[in-house]
């Protein structure tokens, strides 16, 4: 191939490759992900900047689950229901009564015990002379109340004290990663989820991948179990009937593009390497209940300092349409629940740092950094010289061969005249 073949090929291959935009990257350019959707079939997704306004909102969305649950009352009384078995004791003034005879006989004193009630499934009790009472839902002061009104015209100035034999309607499940998960009856001097846990032995986990689900009434409420031991307010008191369950769920986020990993990638991550021009990443556990923008970035070792473009920080991650609203997104091209979601942040203003450190990282969100514009210019640059190597190797290639042959034969002529004797 002659040279002016040889510079058209590399002209081709450098016009189809700048055209075709088909250089080896790591992910999307900084541009492709700033300029919006360019190709309708795929997937709609939101770009927000991060500012102020973007990182107060979503700090006021984290999940807690004060807000979820806004009783703030302090414990309850305890009220009987089907299944509690109550003792029942009755006073009189005196001997000669409904329920002391005028002997006094053998009794102790101016009162009887019943046996003990079960409160049954329709919620009553039942007393003698008293008759069908009202149990469920009441307290022990009410139900003692109850049997005063009834027996004031038959007994000699009747009291009553009605106690909590066996609590079997006024209780909370514990369930999940705990020591010793089981039903527990409610007690009258109230209790938090945290006494609650400690209550079922505690967790079986490390603290930092416990979660809570709260159940309350046909609602659910899901919190860090760090975010119930450093919030105060999540830490609300057990009603009757809530179920507490306890989960391990170690959380991690990945990391992609031109970020500072090295080769190691530190422990509990995975990392791939694809060249000195190349992006790194991997994946990365928290190791905490909560870590910010700004220390995830640290665990990835910050961004690479020969390929990344600091302002084109980028994290992936999916908000619900209520949220996404929040933000000012246009929720109306948006089909489903969930809105893709791209947040940008610019570590070339030096203020941006402030908002990475107020910014909390969720479980499984992607940080993708862009390569720099003059490292796809040396990419390019790279390409270039591999094509014009590569097409030059043939003509190098024919060039020594032809030197070679011309030398050969020079040397078989000069021995030819040797031969015949001619000087």
């Amino acid at each position: 191939m002659s040279r002016r073949g040889v510079l058209g090929f590399v002209a081709l291959m450098t016009a189809s490759v700048i055209g075709g935009c088909a250089m080896p990257v790591a992910g999307p350019h900084d541009w492709d992900i700033t300029s919006g959707q360019y190709d309708p079939k795929n997937l709609v997704y939101a770009l927000v900047r991060l500012t102020p306004r973007t990182v107060d909102i979503l700090a006021a969305l984290n999940p807690q689950i004060a807000g979820e649950f806004p009783d703030k009352r302090g414990p309850e009384a305890v009220r009987f229901g089907v299944g509690d078995v109550l003792g029942i004791t009755i006073f009189e003034s005196g001997p000669g009564g409904l329920f002391i005879s005028p002997q006094g006989g053998t009794a102790p004193g101016n009162y009887v015990t019943l046996p003990n009630q079960a409160v049954d499934d329709h919620g009553n009790i039942s007393v003698p002379y008293a008759g069908t009472l009202r149990a469920q839902g009441r307290t022990a002061p009410d139900v003692q109340q109850a049997i005063v009104t009834r027996l004031k015209d038959t007994a000699l100035k009747p009291q009553a004290v009605v106690s909590l034999v066996d609590q079997r309607a006024s209780s909370y499940s514990v369930l999940g990663e705990v020591r010793g998960a089981g039903r527990f009856a409610i007690s009258a001097s109230g209790e938090r989820l945290l006494d609650a846990i400690a209550r079922a032995g505690g967790l079986q986990v490390q603290g930092n991948e416990a979660w809570i689900m709260l159940e309350r009434d046909g609602r659910r409420a899901l919190a860090p179990f760090g975010a119930v031991v450093d919030v105060p307010s999540n830490n609300i008191y057990v009603r009757a009937h809530d179920t507490i369950y306890v989960f391990r769920e170690a959380q991690t986020f990945l990391a992609f593009g031109a970020v500072g990993v090295s080769s190691g990638g530190g422990v509990g991550s995975i990392t791939v390497s694809t060249g000195t021009l190349g992006a790194r990443g991997g994946q990365f556990p928290f190791d905490a209940w909560r870590i910010t923008l700004s220390e995830a970035l640290a665990k990835v070792n910050g961004l690479s300092d020969a390929v990344a473009n600091p302002s084109s920080v980028f994290l992936y991650r999916g908000e619900t349409r209520h949220v996404a609203e929040l933000l000012g997104v246009d929720v109306s091209k948006f089909d489903g629940p969930i809105v893709p979601v791209i947040y940008n942040v610019d570590l070339r203003n030096p203020a941006a740092y402030f908002l990475t450190s107020k910014f909390e990282m969720r479980n499984k969100d992607v940080i993708y950094v862009s390569n720099a514009s003059s490292v796809e210019s040396a990419k390019l640059m790279s390409f270039v010289r591999l094509v014009v190597g590569t097409a030059s190797d043939p003509i190098s290639a024919a060039n020594s061969a032809l030197a070679l042959k011309t030398a050969l034969s020079g040397s078989a002529a000069t021995a030819t005249i040797i031969g015949t004797g001619v000087p």
